[in-house]
Protein backbone atom coordinates (compact mmCIF):
# COMPACT_ATOMS: atom_id res chain seq x y z
CA UNK A 1 0.00 0.00 0.00
CA UNK A 2 2.84 2.39 0.83
CA UNK A 3 4.46 1.79 -2.56
CA UNK A 4 1.16 2.37 -4.38
CA UNK A 5 0.53 5.54 -2.37
CA UNK A 6 3.95 6.94 -3.20
CA UNK A 7 3.48 6.20 -6.92
CA UNK A 8 0.11 7.94 -6.85
CA UNK A 9 1.62 10.97 -5.10
CA UNK A 10 4.41 11.11 -7.66
CA UNK A 11 1.91 10.94 -10.51
CA UNK A 12 -0.17 13.73 -9.00
CA UNK A 13 3.00 15.81 -8.66
CA UNK A 14 3.88 15.31 -12.32
CA UNK A 15 0.35 16.20 -13.38
CA UNK A 16 0.44 19.35 -11.26
CA UNK A 17 3.71 20.31 -12.94
CA UNK A 18 2.13 19.99 -16.38
CA UNK A 19 -1.10 21.72 -15.35
CA UNK A 20 0.43 25.15 -15.93
CA UNK A 21 0.79 26.93 -19.27
CA UNK A 22 4.16 28.49 -18.47
CA UNK A 23 5.68 25.18 -17.38
CA UNK A 24 4.38 23.44 -20.51
CA UNK A 25 6.01 26.14 -22.64
CA UNK A 26 9.29 25.88 -20.72
CA UNK A 27 9.56 22.13 -21.14
CA UNK A 28 8.74 22.33 -24.85
CA UNK A 29 11.44 24.95 -25.43
CA UNK A 30 14.05 23.24 -23.24
CA UNK A 31 13.45 19.93 -24.99
CA UNK A 32 14.58 21.67 -28.19
CA UNK A 33 17.51 23.69 -26.85
CA UNK A 34 19.62 24.19 -23.73
CA UNK A 35 19.07 27.79 -22.60
CA UNK A 36 19.79 30.29 -19.87
CA UNK A 37 17.18 32.19 -17.86
CA UNK A 38 17.64 35.44 -19.80
CA UNK A 39 17.16 33.61 -23.10
CA UNK A 40 14.06 31.91 -21.76
CA UNK A 41 12.66 35.27 -20.68
CA UNK A 42 13.19 36.59 -24.21
CA UNK A 43 11.57 33.58 -25.86
CA UNK A 44 8.56 33.30 -23.54
CA UNK A 45 8.32 37.09 -23.09
CA UNK A 46 7.95 36.70 -19.34
CA UNK A 47 9.73 38.42 -16.42
CA UNK A 48 12.78 36.74 -14.89
CA UNK A 49 11.07 36.19 -11.54
CA UNK A 50 8.29 34.19 -13.19
CA UNK A 51 10.64 32.06 -15.29
CA UNK A 52 12.96 31.36 -12.35
CA UNK A 53 10.07 30.34 -10.10
CA UNK A 54 8.72 27.83 -12.61
CA UNK A 55 12.19 26.48 -13.40
CA UNK A 56 12.77 25.73 -9.71
CA UNK A 57 9.53 23.78 -9.49
CA UNK A 58 10.31 21.84 -12.66
CA UNK A 59 13.82 21.09 -11.42
CA UNK A 60 12.44 19.82 -8.07
CA UNK A 61 10.10 17.50 -9.99
CA UNK A 62 12.88 16.25 -12.27
CA UNK A 63 11.52 17.77 -15.48
CA UNK A 64 14.55 19.96 -16.13
CA UNK A 65 18.25 19.71 -15.33
CA UNK A 66 20.84 22.45 -15.25
CA UNK A 67 24.55 23.01 -15.34
CA UNK A 68 26.80 26.00 -14.80
CA UNK A 69 28.61 27.51 -17.77
CA UNK A 70 30.83 30.29 -16.47
CA UNK A 71 28.51 32.76 -14.74
CA UNK A 72 25.43 31.37 -16.49
CA UNK A 73 23.27 28.45 -15.48
CA UNK A 74 21.89 26.53 -18.48
CA UNK A 75 18.69 24.48 -18.35
CA UNK A 76 17.56 21.54 -20.47
CA UNK A 77 14.96 18.80 -20.68
CA UNK A 78 16.12 15.43 -21.99
CA UNK A 79 13.59 12.65 -22.54
CA UNK A 80 16.13 9.97 -21.75
CA UNK A 81 16.68 11.45 -18.28
CA UNK A 82 12.98 11.47 -17.37
CA UNK A 83 11.31 8.73 -15.39
CA UNK A 84 9.72 6.35 -17.96
CA UNK A 85 6.22 7.06 -16.62
CA UNK A 86 6.85 10.82 -16.68
CA UNK A 87 8.17 10.48 -20.22
CA UNK A 88 4.87 8.91 -21.35
CA UNK A 89 2.92 11.69 -19.67
CA UNK A 90 5.05 14.36 -21.34
CA UNK A 91 4.75 12.79 -24.81
CA UNK A 92 0.97 12.99 -24.43
CA UNK A 93 1.12 16.60 -23.20
CA UNK A 94 3.38 17.58 -26.09
CA UNK A 95 1.07 16.00 -28.67
CA UNK A 96 -1.93 17.82 -27.21
CA UNK A 97 -0.18 21.21 -27.36
CA UNK A 98 1.28 20.97 -30.88
CA UNK A 99 -1.40 23.28 -32.32
CA UNK A 100 -1.22 25.83 -29.50
CA UNK A 101 -0.68 29.29 -31.02
CA UNK A 102 1.57 30.40 -28.15
CA UNK A 103 3.84 27.42 -28.78
CA UNK A 104 4.25 28.41 -32.42
CA UNK A 105 5.21 31.94 -31.31
CA UNK A 106 7.74 30.49 -28.85
CA UNK A 107 9.22 28.30 -31.59
CA UNK A 108 9.79 31.31 -33.85
CA UNK A 109 11.55 33.24 -31.09
CA UNK A 110 13.58 30.13 -30.21
CA UNK A 111 14.66 29.79 -33.85
CA UNK A 112 15.75 33.42 -33.87
CA UNK A 113 17.71 32.87 -30.64
CA UNK A 114 19.47 29.81 -32.12
CA UNK A 115 20.28 31.74 -35.28
CA UNK A 116 21.68 34.58 -33.22
CA UNK A 117 23.89 32.15 -31.32
CA UNK A 118 25.27 30.90 -34.62
CA UNK A 119 25.96 34.45 -35.72
CA UNK A 120 27.71 35.21 -32.44
CA UNK A 121 29.89 32.10 -32.77
CA UNK A 122 30.84 32.91 -36.35
CA UNK A 123 31.64 36.49 -35.38
CA UNK A 124 33.92 35.33 -32.59
CA UNK A 125 35.98 33.11 -34.87
CA UNK A 126 35.96 35.48 -37.80
CA UNK A 127 37.88 38.10 -35.85
CA UNK A 128 37.89 41.59 -37.28
CA UNK A 129 35.86 40.58 -40.31
CA UNK A 130 33.11 39.35 -38.01
CA UNK A 131 32.73 42.82 -36.49
CA UNK A 132 31.67 44.37 -39.78
CA UNK A 133 27.91 43.92 -39.29
CA UNK A 134 28.03 45.59 -35.89
CA UNK A 135 30.23 48.42 -37.16
CA UNK A 136 28.04 48.94 -40.20
CA UNK A 137 24.89 49.01 -38.06
CA UNK A 138 26.39 51.46 -35.56
CA UNK A 139 27.72 53.78 -38.26
CA UNK A 140 24.97 53.64 -40.85
CA UNK A 141 21.91 51.98 -39.29
CA UNK A 142 19.73 49.38 -41.03
CA UNK A 143 17.51 51.60 -43.17
CA UNK A 144 19.90 51.60 -46.16
CA UNK A 145 19.21 47.90 -46.84
CA UNK A 146 15.48 48.61 -47.11
CA UNK A 147 16.24 51.52 -49.43
CA UNK A 148 18.36 49.28 -51.61
CA UNK A 149 15.58 46.69 -51.90
CA UNK A 150 13.00 49.37 -52.71
CA UNK A 151 15.27 50.54 -55.53
CA UNK A 152 14.71 47.16 -57.20
CA UNK A 153 11.04 47.99 -57.78
CA UNK A 154 10.11 48.97 -61.34
CA UNK A 155 10.19 52.76 -61.57
CA UNK A 156 6.95 52.88 -63.55
CA UNK A 157 4.86 51.09 -60.91
CA UNK A 158 1.81 52.47 -59.13
CA UNK A 159 1.55 51.02 -55.63
CA UNK A 160 -1.37 51.26 -53.19
CA UNK A 161 -0.79 51.22 -49.45
CA UNK A 162 -4.18 50.20 -48.05
CA UNK A 163 -4.49 51.22 -44.43
CA UNK A 164 -1.52 53.56 -44.84
CA UNK A 165 -1.76 55.04 -41.35
CA UNK A 166 0.72 57.87 -40.82
CA UNK A 167 2.32 57.36 -44.23
CA UNK A 168 5.70 55.91 -43.26
CA UNK A 169 5.67 53.32 -46.04
CA UNK A 170 4.11 55.75 -48.50
CA UNK A 171 7.00 58.16 -47.97
CA UNK A 172 9.57 55.39 -48.43
CA UNK A 173 7.96 54.12 -51.62
CA UNK A 174 7.52 57.55 -53.19
CA UNK A 175 11.20 57.90 -54.04
CA UNK A 176 11.26 54.61 -55.93
CA UNK A 177 8.06 54.26 -57.97
CA UNK A 178 6.02 56.39 -60.33
CA UNK A 179 3.02 56.82 -58.05
CA UNK A 180 1.91 55.86 -54.54
CA UNK A 181 -1.69 55.90 -53.36
CA UNK A 182 -2.35 55.76 -49.63
CA UNK A 183 -5.82 54.90 -48.38
CA UNK A 184 -7.00 55.08 -44.77
CA UNK A 185 -10.33 55.51 -43.00
CA UNK A 186 -8.90 57.70 -40.22
CA UNK A 187 -8.72 61.45 -40.83
CA UNK A 188 -6.21 61.80 -37.99
CA UNK A 189 -3.91 59.22 -39.58
CA UNK A 190 -4.18 60.89 -42.99
CA UNK A 191 -3.39 64.28 -41.49
CA UNK A 192 -0.16 62.83 -40.08
CA UNK A 193 0.55 61.14 -43.42
CA UNK A 194 0.14 64.41 -45.36
CA UNK A 195 2.60 66.09 -43.01
CA UNK A 196 5.08 63.25 -43.53
CA UNK A 197 4.96 63.05 -47.32
CA UNK A 198 5.19 66.82 -47.72
CA UNK A 199 5.05 68.16 -51.26
CA UNK A 200 5.76 64.91 -53.09
CA UNK A 201 3.84 65.18 -56.35
CA UNK A 202 3.62 61.44 -56.96
CA UNK A 203 1.70 60.72 -53.74
CA UNK A 204 -2.07 60.69 -53.43
CA UNK A 205 -3.74 60.20 -50.05
CA UNK A 206 -7.39 59.21 -49.96
CA UNK A 207 -9.85 58.70 -47.14
CA UNK A 208 -12.04 55.65 -47.59
CA UNK A 209 -13.27 52.30 -46.35
CA UNK A 210 -10.92 49.48 -47.33
CA UNK A 211 -13.95 47.30 -48.09
CA UNK A 212 -14.97 49.87 -50.72
CA UNK A 213 -11.67 51.38 -51.83
CA UNK A 214 -12.02 54.79 -53.60
CA UNK A 215 -10.06 53.51 -56.61
CA UNK A 216 -10.97 52.18 -60.04
CA UNK A 217 -10.45 48.66 -61.32
CA UNK A 218 -6.88 47.58 -62.18
CA UNK A 219 -5.32 51.00 -61.50
CA UNK A 220 -2.35 49.68 -59.47
CA UNK A 221 0.55 47.38 -60.19
CA UNK A 222 0.65 46.22 -56.58
CA UNK A 223 -1.15 46.71 -53.27
CA UNK A 224 -0.02 46.32 -49.67
CA UNK A 225 -1.88 45.71 -46.42
CA UNK A 226 0.62 46.06 -43.58
CA UNK A 227 -0.61 45.31 -40.05
CA UNK A 228 -4.15 46.12 -41.14
CA UNK A 229 -6.27 42.97 -41.31
CA UNK A 230 -6.32 42.23 -37.56
CA UNK A 231 -8.45 45.38 -37.29
CA UNK A 232 -10.92 44.29 -39.99
CA UNK A 233 -14.00 42.30 -38.87
CA UNK A 234 -14.52 40.62 -42.28
CA UNK A 235 -11.41 39.94 -44.37
CA UNK A 236 -13.04 38.91 -47.64
CA UNK A 237 -14.40 42.32 -48.77
CA UNK A 238 -11.02 43.97 -48.11
CA UNK A 239 -9.03 41.27 -49.88
CA UNK A 240 -11.39 41.33 -52.85
CA UNK A 241 -11.01 45.10 -53.11
CA UNK A 242 -7.23 44.76 -53.03
CA UNK A 243 -7.43 42.22 -55.85
CA UNK A 244 -9.86 44.43 -57.81
CA UNK A 245 -7.65 47.52 -57.87
CA UNK A 246 -4.52 45.55 -58.91
CA UNK A 247 -3.84 44.77 -62.55
CA UNK A 248 -3.85 41.15 -63.71
CA UNK A 249 -0.49 39.66 -62.80
CA UNK A 250 0.14 42.25 -60.09
CA UNK A 251 0.77 41.34 -56.46
CA UNK A 252 -1.11 41.86 -53.22
CA UNK A 253 1.33 41.74 -50.28
CA UNK A 254 0.22 41.38 -46.67
CA UNK A 255 2.11 41.51 -43.38
CA UNK A 256 0.19 40.76 -40.20
CA UNK A 257 0.18 38.87 -36.91
CA UNK A 258 0.51 35.13 -36.64
CA UNK A 259 -2.15 33.45 -34.54
CA UNK A 260 -1.55 33.98 -30.81
CA UNK A 261 -3.55 33.73 -27.59
CA UNK A 262 -2.52 37.01 -25.93
CA UNK A 263 -6.04 38.32 -25.50
CA UNK A 264 -4.81 41.19 -23.33
CA UNK A 265 -2.65 42.35 -26.24
CA UNK A 266 -5.56 42.12 -28.69
CA UNK A 267 -7.83 44.19 -26.42
CA UNK A 268 -5.13 46.75 -25.70
CA UNK A 269 -4.50 47.25 -29.43
CA UNK A 270 -8.21 47.31 -30.30
CA UNK A 271 -7.83 44.43 -32.77
CA UNK A 272 -10.66 42.27 -34.07
CA UNK A 273 -8.54 39.12 -34.51
CA UNK A 274 -5.81 37.40 -32.50
CA UNK A 275 -3.68 37.00 -35.60
CA UNK A 276 -4.08 34.37 -38.32
CA UNK A 277 -3.02 30.78 -38.87
CA UNK A 278 -0.90 30.48 -42.02
CA UNK A 279 -2.73 27.71 -43.89
CA UNK A 280 -6.16 29.14 -43.14
CA UNK A 281 -5.02 32.59 -44.26
CA UNK A 282 -3.76 31.16 -47.56
CA UNK A 283 -7.21 29.66 -48.13
CA UNK A 284 -8.82 33.00 -47.31
CA UNK A 285 -6.65 34.75 -49.91
CA UNK A 286 -7.47 32.10 -52.50
CA UNK A 287 -11.19 32.48 -51.80
CA UNK A 288 -10.77 36.22 -52.47
CA UNK A 289 -9.60 35.42 -55.99
CA UNK A 290 -5.83 35.61 -55.56
CA UNK A 291 -3.60 32.92 -57.04
CA UNK A 292 -0.05 31.67 -56.45
CA UNK A 293 -0.52 32.47 -52.77
CA UNK A 294 2.47 32.09 -50.48
CA UNK A 295 2.63 32.66 -46.74
CA UNK A 296 5.59 32.39 -44.37
CA UNK A 297 6.52 33.59 -40.86
CA UNK A 298 8.93 36.47 -40.40
CA UNK A 299 11.81 36.20 -37.90
CA UNK A 300 10.92 38.29 -34.83
CA UNK A 301 12.86 41.55 -34.63
CA UNK A 302 15.34 41.93 -31.80
CA UNK A 303 13.58 43.34 -28.74
CA UNK A 304 10.10 43.07 -30.29
CA UNK A 305 7.42 42.75 -27.60
CA UNK A 306 4.45 41.94 -29.82
CA UNK A 307 3.40 38.63 -31.39
CA UNK A 308 5.38 37.27 -34.32
CA UNK A 309 4.44 38.29 -37.86
CA UNK A 310 3.98 36.61 -41.23
CA UNK A 311 4.16 37.80 -44.82
CA UNK A 312 1.75 36.61 -47.48
CA UNK A 313 1.58 37.41 -51.18
CA UNK A 314 -0.82 36.54 -53.95
CA UNK A 315 -1.22 37.41 -57.62
CA UNK A 316 -4.28 39.18 -59.00
CA UNK A 317 -5.91 37.51 -61.97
Amino acid sequence: MIKTSRRAETLVGWMESLADRTRLRLIRVLERQELGVIELCEILQLPQSTVSRHLKLLADQGWVHNRRDGTTRLYRTTLQELDPAARKLWVLAREQTDDWATVKQDELRLLRRIQQRNVDSQSFFAGAAGKWDKIRRELYGDAFSTTAMLALLPRDHTVADLGCGTGQIVAQLADHVRRVIGVDSSSAMLKAARKRVGERENVELLRGDLAAAPLGDSVCDAAMLLLVLTYVPDLQPVLREARRIVKSGGKVVIVDLLLHDRDDFRRQMGQQHSGFESEQFKRTMTEAGLVEVKCSPLPPASGAKGPALFMAAGVSR
